[in-house]
């Protein structure tokens, strides 16, 4: 295998499917609280979302998981689910339906290229809600290379964006 292939700069991540265990209870938070569109539904086992018409940016399934406890956190698997939103207001928007719901945020960061709210879904499934700054904005140092950085989100600040 050669070890100069590239993978080509148009390739997305199409969706993710996750396994939870109560259909109903991910539905009201993907849907209900997070905003996202029920496409298809297969009885009481799965459903598929999307955020815009596509066929579906999430699967939930309960085929192996259904009653089942959240995975161990120290387990391998999956660490987040990383949900990018088109502009800043539409990421503070989001936060304001998470704060009037009192949902938990496990954290909110600011990474330079981004910012971003962490929270966990009902099966604790690591979800990220994020916008990315336009590209030249992007921290880089003198030789151009991108520096990346964790520091607090102001959440006030994104707050803000609700009143322009």
């Amino acid at each position: 295998m050669e070890n100069n292939y590239i993978i080509p700069a148009g390739t997305r991540i199409g969706h993710v499917h996750l396994k939870v265990s109560d259909l109903q209870r991910s539905m009201d938070f993907y849907c209900g609280l997070l905003g996202f569109q029920l496409m298809a539904r297969y009885g009481t086992e799965a459903a598929f979302i999307s955020a815009g018409g596509y066929h579906h940016h999430i699967g939930l399934n309960t085929w192996y998981s259904k009653g089942q406890p959240p995975a161990p956190e120290k387990a391998p698997g999956l660490f987040h689910t990383a949900i990018l939103y088109p502009e800043r207001k539409d990421l503070a928007a989001a936060l304001q339906r998470l704060v009037d719901a009192k949902y938990p945020l496990t954290g909110a960061s600011d990474h330079g290229v981004s910012e971003a709210l962490y929270l966990d879904d009902p099966d604790g499934n690591g979800v990220e809600l994020y916008w990315d700054r336009p590209v030249d904005q992007w921290p880089k140092d003198a030789e151009g290379q991108l520096t990346m950085f964790t520091h607090r989100l102001d959440i006030q600040g994104l707050l803000g964006e609700l009143a322009k």
